[in-house]
């Protein structure tokens, strides 16, 4: 018997020790992908005649390289992924499938800049319309990339050619541009805090790199190689770690943010109040309204989980809960008049149409 308990002990251990280890595999790791810009036969900007030695291709994978081992110190639990870790060229739409197979949370991509003008510091890119003729043309020099693509014509619904086509690019990217400018503008002031960089802000731009992919994603512009100066502080191993210390403090304090707005609320589920049922009618908390189709991922909404978006005209309007709990929707609007949504009202519907909640109320509760 004393031999049978021991056996059975044994093999519960085992199991747990199996199932637990099955359960933190199934947990989704935090997940980047580095996206160092050009390479092989498509060098990037050349900068000034005086380095022959290293193009954009060659600086821009030196800082993601210096990007990665950092994230090993600083954040080890946070999965990397590359495009490109040597000197290859890499299809556009190739990137972006990369970044999508792996169903990374965050893609970064690293570019240096030019212009004909004398200009410096670090700029940062989502996807979106462009405001003014240098986004435009700075969208221009990145994608022309694909004119060294075989077929480019089959795999783009692009014309670089025409740039009536770039500012035509859709927003594949809408449910993510929210999570996407958060991000590039946590950048652009972690360069100016950590890296003491002049800071040109955040950007809007098409990029058909940006345009492949399904999760928030930024283009960083890390400074201007037809600068000298500035040239010269890109091409240095010292200016190139600096860099990389802006960008990994980015995407730890992006990924701080993330993980403070998704903390499940248990206090929320609990409830001591007595039910107030109202049968076949649905409650919700009205917290928004607007044109934007914006991702109802909790982040968004500063915290508050189960929204729920639904279109009405042109107008997207944004939920919280839905239950036919009269009591229960009162602590879902305290909820979110305490998040901030000051002007949240509960909505109530039968059968999908929408009435009058005073009227609900006049009812009697079951």
């Amino acid at each position: 018997m004393h031999l049978n308990k021991a056996f059975l002990l044994v093999v519960s251990l085992l199991m747990a020790l199996i199932f637990s280890h099955v359960s933190l595999a199934q947990e989704k790791v935090f997940t980047v992908v580095i996206d160092p810009g050009h390479g092989g036969k498509d060098t990037g900007t050349t900068g000034t005649a005086r380095y022959k030695d290293k193009n954009e291709k060659d600086i821009v994978l030196a800082v993601g390289l210096k990007v990665e081992a950092l994230m090993a110190k600083e954040m080890p639990n946070t999965k990397v992924i590359f495009t490109r870790k040597k000197d290859e060229f890499i299809e556009l739409k190739k990137r972006g499938e990369i970044a999508n197979k792996a169903n990374a949370d965050l893609f970064v991509s690293i570019h240096a800049n030019a212009a004909t003008y004398k200009a410096t510091g670090t700029e940062t890119y989502v996807l979106g319309v462009h405001r003014n003729e240098t986004n435009l043309a700075v969208a221009k020099r990145e994608n022309d990339v694909i004119l060294l693509e075989e077929d480019y014509e089959k795999h783009y619904s692009y014309d670089p050619h025409s740039p009536s086509s770039i500012i035509g690019l859709t927003l594949m990217q809408e449910d993510y541009l929210d999570q996407s400018i958060r991000m590039a503008k946590i950048v652009e002031k972690s360069f100016a805090e950590v890296g003491k960089r002049r800071t040109r802000g955040v950007k809007q731009a098409g990029f058909v790199v940006l345009h492949q992919t399904y999760m928030p994603s930024i283009l960083i512009e890390i400074g201007f190689l037809s600068n000298k100066v500035e040239e010269d502080f890109l091409r240095k191993s010292s200016g190139q770690q600096k860099i990389a210390a802006s960008i990994v403090q980015g995407i730890k304090k992006y990924k701080q943010e993330l993980d403070k707005n998704t903390i499940v609320n248990t206090k929320t589920s609990e409830t001591t109040t007595a039910s107030k049922i109202y049968k076949d009618i649905i409650f919700k908390v009205q917290i928004a309204s607007s044109a934007n189709k914006v991702s109802t991922e909790p982040y968004n909404f500063k915290g508050l989980k189960n929204i729920n978006r639904v279109k009405v005209g042109s107008h997207y309007k944004y939920y919280l809960g839905q239950t036919s709990d009269y009591n229960l929707i009162k602590k879902l609007k305290k909820e979110a008049n305490d998040k901030g949504f000051s002007g949240a009202f509960i909505v109530a519907f039968k059968d999908k149409e929408r009435i009058s909640v005073d009227k609900v109320l006049k009812s009697a509760a079951l």
